[in-house]
């Protein structure tokens, strides 16, 4: 039976395919735990994991590393994506685990959730403003937002709205390292979380520190007693030991 057909340019699964798609991953989740449980003296197999892009460029390039290093038999399939889109994911079975920004809301009791780390939102401007004052800078330079459909967007509108900043805004963008760039080329400042970023270090921004501000948790999200978690384990063993301002445990 066919199960895909093309129309036009895209590719779509036709009525056959939809109608295996759910019990396909059942079995491929299947035969991955199936090959965990035959090597039992150390982890193996694949681990599908989502990332937000500020962990694929912070965070996991080097705790991967020490894995594969030391763990051969691990294998694992990166899904970039929102925090909004991995959590999803998760949920529907697509992923083993998410590394994302925090839900703000409950949890349901399926999930477990990790923190890796805790970054305090800072004002970032060009390295010529370090000597002005936060509040001066928010009144007099463009303002390039951080995009409040993120999750640590609204964090940091929630801090701007409590205290009644209200800055002049040309930019809303998603994307940290774009906003990184923007005020590296003097386009403005903007409100974003402290994270752990290679490209800090060829870039002309200071980081100036915000009172009160809340920060943005990065953290490991995965479904209580899932089939794979001897290999979530060991991701996150390394991304907690290569991080200086992980904290561990879970909730």
């Amino acid at each position: 039976m066919p199960l895909l057909t093309r129309m036009g340019r895209r590719v779509k699964a036709t009525e056959a395919g939809n109608a295996i798609l759910e019990k396909s991953r059942q079995i491929l989740g299947d035969i991955r735990q199936l090959k965990g449980l035959a090597h039992s003296e150390e982890p193996f197999g694949e681990l599908r994991l989502g990332a937000i892009s500020t962990a694929l460029t912070g965070l996991l390039p080097t705790a991967l590393r020490r894995v594969f290093d030391a763990v051969p038999g691990v294998d694992v399939f990166l899904l970039p994506g929102t925090s909004t889109e991995l959590y999803q994911s998760l949920l529907d079975g697509k992923i083993d685990a998410a590394i994302l920004v925090k839900p703000p809301f409950p949890l349901p009791k399926t999930l477990e959730w990790t923190l890796i780390r805790s970054e305090p939102f800072v004002l970032l401007a060009p390295l010529d403003c370090a000597q002005e004052s936060v509040p001066e800078l928010l009144k007099q330079r463009p303002f390039i937002r951080y995009d409040r459909n993120n999750w640590g967007g609204r964090l940091a509108d929630t801090h701007m709205q409590t205290l009644n900043l209200r800055p002049r805004e040309w930019l809303e963008l998603d994307s940290l390292e774009a906003i990184m760039l923007m005020v590296d080329a003097g386009l403005g400042v903007s409100v974003i979380p402290d994270w752990s970023s290679p490209l800090y270090e060829g870039l002309r921004i200071a980081k100036l520190p915000l009172h009160g501000a809340p920060s943005r948790e990065v953290g490991l999200l995965k479904t209580r007693n899932s089939p794979s978690s001897r290999l979530i384990r060991t991701i996150l063993d390394a991304l907690l030991n290569d991080e200086p301002h992980a904290v561990s445990g879970s909730t």
